[in-house]
């Protein structure tokens, strides 16, 4: 009998023991900073109606969402063949899918909102932190399956709240040590751009051709421009807004020459002048730097949008988010603004790992193990486990009495930095025998004086 085959699906993973103790380190990072800010947790189905999906990421992000096929589908056998020959054609028919996995959390986050809105206090301040799904290439950074961590506040159009989720970046990227760029640049000077360059009916195709940039380069970008119908003159004035750089100042001076004159463009940079104006460039550290050349490909952002990249790595974004004022009017409930940022976390985990940026501590588990030396020394030693564990120490007890050596493999294999012995001359002298694996060093102590010793 051939040997079955095991394997996982592409662009998935695995996490065992040590690399889920990272991730939950950057996850209980993050968590506590959106406690901190106010926020308040909300979960939402790994499955969403196709309907609510569909058309809200642009063409380039609709073809990466997983589509899941409806049940019963070899009954109809006939009506099967017949509507796939729609799904081949690229398009979609509720004969064969009405639902898919969720390709990221904003959207379910609005549909929840506009489902909701009577029972909600507004500005409604909420976090998710759960998986999606994308049927996207696997590569390095880049998986079918993930987690995001979103924070948004729906319901207020104040500023504040893109200053206060600039901060919330800064603030998480501190605590975890990464060294990273909080980019920021706004919807309505990309819509400018639009203005200047054809119309608003040429907005998709700059967005997600600007999108690119940092992919295919500025020549492609232009050739793509091209192709969509825009004329010499209208790609020359996109590659000066592109190849505008300097300080934060000297970009907004330098924008306004080339946008200001329209309303919106105006508006836009009144926007990203009032936020900057809130951080002080010497004391926030990282820093707000605006990117122009910041897209965010994504149709439902009206507002400031933000990306957030690592430094001394390649990788992609570990981080992004902006401003949608009319979300929630894609589900017939208008004039519910919001605007949120979400974080990358198997990204984020990547960096950390590559630069080394965990805390020595976080892999430990169990700090001491209790050797099993017989039936009436492991008594005693479970006794004593229990007191510890009521103490908020990490104790465990060996599962059967075995050879020294076992015992002390198993806690070797396992980083466990103490073991306790309690043999038969310990048990009839009440002491036992505490041992720090990693310097060798070790120590005879009464049983009663065990409860106080630091495993540390």
């Amino acid at each position: 009998m051939a040997k079955p085959t095991v394997s996982l699906p592409q662009g998935t993973r695995d996490f065992g023991p040590d690399i889920v103790r990272k991730r939950q380190y950057i996850f209980t990072t993050i968590r506590t900073a959106f406690e901190l800010y106010g926020f308040q947790p909300l979960e939402t189905p790994a499955m969403e109606n196709l309907e609510t999906l569909m058309g809200k990421y642009g063409e380039e992000g609709d073809k990466l969402i997983f589509k899941i096929l409806n049940n019963g589908l070899d009954k109809k056998e006939q009506l099967a063949r017949e509507e796939f020959e729609k799904i081949l054609q690229g398009r979609n028919t509720k004969a064969i899918t009405e639902r898919a996995l969720k390709y990221d959390l904003t959207i379910p986050f609005a549909r929840y909102v506009a489902m909701n809105q009577g029972q909600l206090s507004f500005p409604f301040k909420r976090y998710q932190i759960q998986p999606v799904w994308r049927a996207d290439k696997p590569q390095k950074g880049r998986y079918r399956e993930f987690y995001q961590c979103d924070a948004d506040v729906v319901g207020s159009t104040s500023l504040l709240n893109e200053v206060e989720l600039a901060t919330l970046y800064a603030e998480v990227f501190n605590q975890l040590g990464v060294p990273v760029d909080i980019k920021i640049n706004n919807r309505k000077i990309l819509a400018a751009l639009a203005e200047v360059c054809g119309g608003p009916d040429k907005m998709t195709a700059i967005t997600v051709a600007i999108d690119k940039l940092d992919k295919i380069g500025l020549a492609k970008v232009e050739a793509e421009l091209s192709e969509k119908g825009l004329d010499q003159q209208q790609v020359s004035i996109i590659r000066q807004y592109l190849e505008i750089t300097g300080t934060n100042r000297e970009k907004l001076a330098r924008v306004k020459e080339l946008l200001g004159k329209t309303e919106t463009g105006e508006a836009g940079i009144r926007e990203l002048e009032t936020v900057l104006d809130y951080f002080d460039p010497s004391m926030q550290a990282p820093p707000l730097l605006i990117d122009f050349t910041l897209a965010r490909g994504l149709n439902y952002y009206t507002g400031i949008i933000f990306e957030v990249k690592a430094r001394n790595v390649q990788m992609g974004s570990v981080g992004g988010g902006g401003r949608y004022d009319d979300l929630t009017g894609l589900f017939g409930v208008p004039g519910i603004p919001g605007v949120g940022i979400s974080f990358g976390v198997d990204r984020i985990y990547d960096v950390m790992d590559e630069l080394q940026l965990f805390p020595a501590d976080v892999q430990m588990g169990s700090q001491v193990l209790f050797f099993n030396l017989g039936e009436q020394e492991s008594k005693t030693a479970f006794t004593l486990l229990q007191q510890l564990r009521a103490g908020n120490t990490r104790a465990e007890l060996y599962h059967e009495n075995s050879k020294f050596d076992k015992q002390f493999k198993y806690a070797e294999k396992k980083n466990i930095p103490y073991i306790v012995i309690i043999g038969t001359k310990e048990l009839a002298e009440k002491t036992c025998v505490v041992k720090d694996l990693r310097n060798g060093k070790q120590i005879s102590l009464p049983l009663e004086e065990l409860l106080n010793f630091s495993f540390l």
